[in-house]
């Protein structure tokens, strides 16, 4: 099969590094590309999540609010409970 070359730009910090984790694993970047690329192709997709950061500003202020009781419901013992709780119009705490 005829090979070709490619260029990818980076930072060179992060250049340092990858090549520093492709040693530690014994491949080179030549190789890390190659196996990234096959797997794309075979999969149709990029091969990993590619995400934002998890949890994001929201995601956070609600687990924080939640960790503070704000903006729950109260507890009820029972289905009946909650139903009549639901139907008398109770406020949520």
């Amino acid at each position: 099969m005829a090979q070709t070359n490619i260029n990818i730009r980076m930072d060179a910090e992060l250049k340092r590094q990858f090549e520093a984790f492709c040693a530690d694993v014994g491949m080179s970047m030549t190789t890390a590309f190659t196996v990234f690329a096959k797997k794309a192709v075979r999969e149709n997709r990029i091969p990993f999540p590619v995400d934002r950061e998890i949890p994001n500003e929201e995601t956070r202020r609600t687990f924080e609010e939640a960790q503070k009781g704000i903006g729950l419901s109260k507890a009820f013992t029972s289905v009946e409970a909650l139903i009549e709780d639901l139907n008398a119009g109770g406020p949520i705490s």
